[in-house]
């Protein structure tokens, strides 16, 4: 029989062929992309590599190839040791305080997004963002000479009232309180420009269209506002849960004293102390490694509840 040339099938291209075309379409988005890359891989990945020093019993001389392996030793000796729970617990109540904030920027970027007054508007968003770019060891300072016993200008107003100067930063009991406004204070402003952003994005003829239904502006908030930006919400949270045992140990370190650290000592802090400080290096690498993999583990389940339940999510 004649062969049919209208039988032959297409020529398929690769997959690898495809990708390279597509690629090289835009190419200049991947040009751009190479520092970000380079930066990842430098600090991030490649590091990862002394990551097995947290099960061997590193020596500097012997370096990491040479170091003998003692197994989870370490994270056994961390686990059994008197202040792990008091570590434990200080870190997750610090973290779970911090979370119980976080519907605060979305609330204040709703407010901002309804104020009218063009020049107030951008006077509050300038005033709530300036804190952003204060240094911790200037914001500690702050704390210091404002709630100072003796000289601090809140124990003056106290005094002033009829009450008694109270020892802010030496009470165990103030030191969650101290920490956890203040961060808030600071980052308030600048946690609201990506709702902002997305309340940019709402679609101006849904509030026309229910505004001729009858609908106040505070049900337009709930039933259009919120509801456009959750996708925003719910992947920013799934963030903000993957660093969840994560605490920046700089501003607790500078905070810290011998009267307030039974509710200041947290994991970060004591792998500075072990790690840098003491020069127990695998024993701190296990500590810290612990601390990542609670929050991978946190990140992961987050994401798969949150893609069953809500359809946003990060991957």
């Amino acid at each position: 029989m004649p062969h049919n040339l209208q039988d032959n099938p297409p020529i398929k291209h690769s997959r690898f062929n495809l990708v390279k075309k597509r690629m090289m379409k835009s190419w200049q988005l991947y040009v751009f992309l190479i520092p970000a890359l380079t930066y990842f891989i430098i600090f991030h990945y490649i590091p990862m590599y002394g990551v097995q020093i947290a099960f061997k019993d590193f020596y500097a001389t012997e370096g990491i190839l040479g170091s003998p392996w003692v197994g989870f030793e370490h994270f056994t000796r961390f686990f059994d040791s008197y202040y792990f729970w008091r570590l434990l617990k200080n870190t997750l109540l610090i973290n779970l305080y911090q979370l119980l904030l976080f519907p605060l920027p979305i609330i204040f970027a709703l407010m901002l997004n309804e104020l009218r007054n063009g020049p107030f508007k951008r006077w509050s968003q300038t005033l709530t963002y300036a804190p952003h770019f204060i240094s911790v060891v200037v914001v500690v300072g702050m704390l210091v000479a404002f709630l100072d016993p003796i000289t601090g200008l809140v124990n003056h107003l106290i005094v002033a009232l009829g009450g008694e100067s109270v020892p802010f930063l030496t009470d165990p009991d103030w030191f969650r309180h101290i920490y956890v406004w203040s961060g808030e204070w600071q980052s308030l402003g600048w946690g609201t420009i990506i709702y902002l952003a997305a309340l940019a994005g709402v679609n101006p003829e849904l509030h026309e269209a229910a505004k001729v239904d009858g609908a106040t502006r505070f049900q337009r908030i709930i039933h259009i506002n919120i509801p456009s930006i959750l996708p925003t919400i719910v992947v920013l949270f799934i963030l903000n849960i993957g660093k969840f045992m994560s605490i920046g140990f700089e501003k607790v370190l500078l905070m810290q004293n011998s009267l307030n650290s039974e509710t200041s000592d947290i994991i970060q802090t004591f792998v500075y102390q072990t790690g840098l400080l003491e020069g127990q290096y695998s024993f701190a690498a296990a500590i810290g490694l612990f601390d990542s993999a609670i929050n991978i583990i946190l990140l992961i389940t987050i994401n798969q509840i949150a893609r069953k339940t809500s359809e946003n999510s990060l991957w």
